[in-house]
This record gives C-alpha cells, sequence and structure tokens, in this order.
C-alpha cells in the first residue's frame, strides 16, 4: 500500500487508453523532445575532435578542424534526408529496424535494432555525464561527485519519462529552446564581437616537433573524424518513434526532421568557425564550449547562464532515447524478437519497461566507465552509423522495387548515402577499435543472437500450445483420472485447516488426499502425528524424515516416486497451505518455504500447485 500510494505520487494516476491521442506531440514540442539528443551534441562533438587533433602540431590542429567539421555537415544532411524516405515509406514508425524488416529481411533488421539498442544506452550515458560535465566545468568543487550526480539525474530523468510522453515533452520543451537561443546569442555575439574586432585569437606557439608521417596523421585525422560523428547521434529518433506526432504523423515528422537538421548544421558551422578562429584547444577542467563563451562573454552573468543551460539540454539529450527506445523495444516485441511485454504500455501510457531497462543499462555504464566522456564516445557511433547504413540500403531496395517518379534519383542519393556511412563504420572500426569499440563489435552479434533465441522461444510456445477442436475433443473425452492432493504441513494450524477444507471441496469419492511433514528432529515428528491423529484421522499423514534439514527436497522425492505408482492420465495437486500477513515489511520476519516449494516444483514435476491463502486481519 506505502508502494502504491509513493507510485502515485511520482507518476500520477493511471490513464485511460481514451488518452492516447492525447499523448502525441505537434512539431514545436516534437522538436525538443525528439531533436535534444542531435542538438546537445555541440556540446562535445567539436571538443572530441579537438581532443583527438590535439596531438598532432598544434597549427595542424586548426588545419584539419574546419575540414572535418564540414565533412560531418555534409554527412548530416545526407543521413537527415535519407530518414525523410525512411519516414515517408515506413509511416508506422520503427526507424531502420522496421525498414529494413520490410526490405531487407531478419537478420538486417535484427542488426539494426540490436545496433540502436547500443546506440540509445549509450546516447544516454553520454547525454547525462556530458550534462554533469559542463555543470562541473563551471562549479570545479562537484568534480568528486560526478557519478552520483549522474546517477541521480538518470533517475530523475526514469521518472519524468513514466509520467507519460505528455508530461515529460511539457517539462523539457522550454529548456531546450532556451539552450537554442543561448546557443543563438553565443554566435551572433561571437560575429558581432569578430566583425568590430573586439574578439582576439589566443596566441599560438610555434611547435617545434618533428611532424607526424602521412599514415600516422591521417589515422589521427579519421580518428577525429570518427569522434565528431558523435555530433550526428539521435537523428534517426524521429524515424522511430512517427507515431507520436500528431495527425499528419508523416509530413510533420518530415518536417521536424529537416528543421533538426538545419539547426544543427548552423550551429556546428557556427561554433566550429569560433573555435578556430580563436585558436582554442582542449584544457584540463573545462570544456571547448566553456571556454569559447568565456573568452566571448567573460565569466559574467550570461557565462554562468549558458553553461547550466548546456547542462540542462545535455540532461535532456538523454530524453530523446526515452522517446526512441520504448517504442523501437515495443515494435520488436510485436515481432517476437524482445521479451513481449516491452509492447506493453504502462498504467500512464508510456513503454514502461522499455523505460525502466534503458534506465538500469545505461546507469550501470556510468558506473563502469565513471562517467568519463571520451571513453563512453569510444563506443559510441558504430551503432549509429550502423543503422543509418542499413536503413539507407533497405531505402535503395525499396526504390528499386517501387520504381516511383525519380526512383533512380533517390536510389542514388540513398545508396551514395549507405556507402558514405558504412565508409564511416570502416573508420571508426579501424581507429577506436582498440579504445574500446571491440566492445560494440562483440555486443552487436551477440544480441542479434539473443533476439533470434527469444523468436524462437515464442514460437516453440507457439507450436506447444496451438489447440485445435480436434484436440480440444480428444482431451475432454478420455478418462480425466483421479485427483491425487498432497498439502505439505509443519504443523497442524488454521492454514493448514483451510487447506483441507478446499482439498476436500475439490476431491471425489475415487481421490486421494495425502498430508505430508517433513521433520528432521524424532522427538517433534512424533508430536506432530500424535496431534493429527487427534485432529484428522480420516487423511493419511506421510512423514518424511530429512537428516539434512532439507524441507523441498524430501518433498519433491516423494512427489516423483508417487507419479511413478500414479498412472498417467491421473492429477497431482499439490495445496501449499500460507498465511498472508496484513503488513508487507512482516513478510520478512516469515521464511518463504511455499514460495520456494512453487519455485522448485513447477517448472520440474508434471503437478498442479496452489496455494491457500489465510489472510492475517493484525
Amino acid at each position: 500500500m506505502l508502494f502504491k500510494t509513493i507510485s502515485r505520487h511520482l507518476l500520477g494516476k493511471p490513464l485511460e487508453n481514451t488518452k492516447l491521442e492525447g499523448e502525441q506531440m505537434p512539431k514545436w514540442k516534437a522538436l525538443p523532445i525528439f531533436s535534444s539528443d542531435a542538438l546537445s551534441s555541440v556540446g562535445y562533438g567539436p571538443e572530441q575532435i579537438a581532443i583527438v587533433l590535439a596531438s598532432v602540431p598544434t597549427l595542424a590542429t586548426y588545419r584539419y578542424f574546419g575540414p572535418i567539421v564540414l565533412a560531418i555537415i555534409a554527412l548530416l544532411f545526407i543521413v537527415a534526408l535519407s530518414y525523410t524516405q525512411v519516414v515517408r515509406v515506413n509511416p508506422g514508425g520503427g526507424g531502420s529496424y522496421g525498414i529494413a524488416m520490410k526490405y531487407l529481411g531478419v537478420y538486417p533488421a535484427l542488426t539494426a535494432g540490436a545496433a540502436l539498442l547500443a546506440d540509445y544506452i549509450l546516447t544516454v550515458a553520454v547525454s547525462v555525464s556530458s550534462g554533469t560535465a559542463a555543470l562541473v566545468s563551471a562549479f570545479p568543487v562537484l568534480h568528486p561527485y560526478h557519478v552520483y550526480l549522474d546517477l541521480g539525474v538518470l533517475i530523475l530523468m526514469m521518472i519524468v519519462n513514466l509520467r507519460g510522453t505528455r508530461e515529460a515533452s511539457t517539462v523539457f520543451v522550454w529548456p531546450t529552446y532556451f539552450f537554442l537561443a543561448a546557443m543563438g546569442i553565443t554566435l551572433i555575439g561571437g560575429f558581432y564581437q569578430i566583425w568590430n574586432g573586439t574578439l582576439t585569437a589566443h596566441t599560438v606557439a610555434v611547435e617545434t616537433v618533428a611532424p607526424l608521417n602521412q599514415t600516422a596523421l591521417m589515422l589521427i585525422v579519421l580518428r577525429a573524424f570518427a569522434n565528431g560523428c558523435s555530433s550526428m547521434t539521435g537523428i534517426e529518433a524521429i524515424a522511430n518513434g512517427v507515431t507520436m506526432f500528431k495527425a499528419p504523423q508523416q509530413k510533420n515528422a518530415i518536417e521536424t526532421t529537416a528543421i533538426m537538421a538545419c539547426i544543427l548544421a548552423i550551429m556546428l558551422g557556427g561554433l566550429g568557425y569560433l573555435i578556430i578562429y580563436l585558436h582554442l584547444l582542449p584544457t584540463q577542467g573545462y570544456t571547448l564550449l566553456s571556454l569559447l563563451v568565456e573568452d566571448i562573454f567573460s565569466r559574467t552573468f550570461i557565462y554562468y547562464v549558458i553553461q547550466i543551460l548546456m547542462m540542462v539540454i545535455l540532461y535532456i539529450a538523454a530524453n530523446t532515447a526515452y522517446n526512441g527506445l520504448p517504442p523501437l523495444l515495443s515494435f520488436m516485441a510485436v515481432d517476437g524478437y524482445v521479451p513481449r511485454y516491452f509492447a506493453n504500455r504502462g498504467e500512464r501510457l508510456s513503454y514502461s519497461n522499455g523505460i525502466q531497462v534503458l534506465t538500469l543499462m545505461a546507469g550501470i555504464l556510468i558506473v563502469l566507465f565513471q562517467g568519463n566522456i571520451e571513453h563512453l564516445i569510444s563506443l559510441y557511433a558504430i551503432g549509429v552509423f550502423l543503422s543509418f547504413t542499413i536503413a539507407q540500403s533497405a531505402m535503395v531496395v525499396y526504390w528499386r522495387q517501387c520504381r516511383e517518379r525519380n526512383w533512380r534519383l533517390f536510389s542514388v542519393i540513398n545508396g551514395f548515402g549507405a556507402l558514405v556511412t558504412a565508409c564511416v563504420v570502416v573508420i571508426v572500426l579501424i581507429t577506436k577499435f582498440i579504445y574500446g569499440a571491440w566492445i560494440i563489435v562483440l555486443l552487436i552479434p551477440t544480441l542479434v543472437y539473443m533476439f533470434l533465441k527469444v523468436h524462437h522461444h515464442y514460437d516453440d510456445v507457439r507450436e506447444q500450445l496451438l489447440l485445435t477442436p480436434e484436440e480440444y475433443t480428444k482431451v475432454m473425452t478420455t478418462d480425466l483420472g483421479r485427483n491425487i492432493i498432497i498439502i505439505p504441513i509443519a504443523s497442524p494450524t488454521q492454514a493448514v485447516a483451510k487447506a483441507i477444507r478446499y482439498a476436500k471441496i475439490i476431491s471425489g469419492p475415487k481421490d486421494k488426499i495425502y498430508a505430508v511433514h517433513v521433520y528432521s528432529d524424532d522427538e517433534r515428528g512424533k508430536k506432530i502425528k500424535t496431534l493429527w491423529r487427534q485432529l484428522e484421522p480420516d487423511i493419511e499423514l506421510i512423514m518424511l524424515q530429512s537428516p539434512y534439514r532439507q524441507l523441498t527436497d524430501p518433498l519433491i522425492t516423494f512427489i516423483q516416486e508417487l507419479r511413478k505408482e500414479t498412472a498417467p492420465k491421473d492429477t497431482i495437486t499439490v495445496l501449499i497451505p500460507e498465511f498472508e500477513t496484513k503488513k508487507l515489511w512482516h513478510r520478512l520476519l516469515h521464511n518463504q518455504s511455499g514460495w520456494l516449494l512453487r519455485l522448485r516444483t513447477l517448472p520440474y514435476l508434471d503437478v498442479v500447485v496452489s496455494t491457500v491463502p489465510l489472510q492475517f486481519t493484525k
């Protein structure tokens, strides 16, 4: 009762199915909800490029930084265009998984599903850790507590999302727009100061270190590009959650994708130019964006406002995964590749099981990597770009099959996009394999294998549960046999008396009732036997000695022997007398022998197990 009360206060009252349409979002709400991950990536994407390039001579850092940012922007538009087509072709949602299942088959679809699963979990871990990094950058005294801050924010995100899509959007919409306004002010302020000559670049010392050979330099540049591609995570979220848009869903989702891509490109390009112009380099304890804002506005009030907004948007970026992964898992659950309960909506019409699993897995990652963004980023881009590649390859197949107007042009666009994103996957594998990408390389095939095993299990269950009218008639017209009832007793109690009464109600003239007592102390065993003869002489009491003080093993052995002696058509019913305490914590004061007996009996013995409860009133 206490848990239910707390749950009601935290999550709110249950919502009726008729309220589902009210949980859908217009474009102005959907943009920040689905795009916060992609838009917030400006907080760590450019910095991850600079961190890698910092290993080359300083002047080379600025020489390669700009082209890498431009390449990422070009790739951004290719992928965004592809996903607008995915939405048009597959308006039911499911993103890469859904489109691949239709046009490429099971294995590519499951690979996309596994890649997106890994991507979304990493999105939450990276976004929350990045938000804390922004906070710690402004307030270094919080650094020793950054992992605890991460986990606290993670739990808060879970609670907000469990309250439902509408309430989550209400909480997260305005901070995202405030962040976009802050980035706009930063860009305008920076370019204005460059125009009037008040913003001066940092002095760069000319280094005399020996230049790197071409191979080493190329690997560093490619790794910087791979790190920077983390700025493109979250682009697929809209395609996964088309059903969460208000009508017309397809049109609104396409327009939101286009708006998101344009805003992200402007921010990446503008911030990249300012970083190059000011000759900024990564500094221990400070984010690159923090250094940029400080150069433009100094440590004034506006600096702290922007840092706090950066922290908030990075936290909110995790919400993209909360809106992307649970619907994806629901699609996969309907297809039978993940547990069925992921398809169920909770009391607040959210996919609560997916939300809770996502929180748990992201929390484990944060603890394992101690919230280190650079280490988490190393795991990041493979899953993202693998799903991009699969989605665009599926679109190529679609265009070749449907041959709509301009199908050749669209096929070339998607084919080129698939080729480019596949190259990015290869680049990430080569440059980041030893830095942790190998984990994702092992994880994705493992997840695909698990999806297939789950599907195989559901097929087996469906086959074994299938009942035809002929089979039903055959089962019901054969001799039903006897019902042999076994009542385990520790001692004669009110609960045992209630179980015996129930056994007599369900038993017939041919049926048999046994009471079974397992004892390890001879004196106590004799007392129980004597008392039983006085109370219930008509029901045979079976005494089972247990020299090792085990309860379930002797009883299970007895049932197994009894099964050998009975006819296959006979039913063995185990009635477990059990009392139910009034308060939840009272249960901790009693052993769980009934629960253990059910656990040991049901999976292994051909018996019916039922509990006869005695409700306590105080």
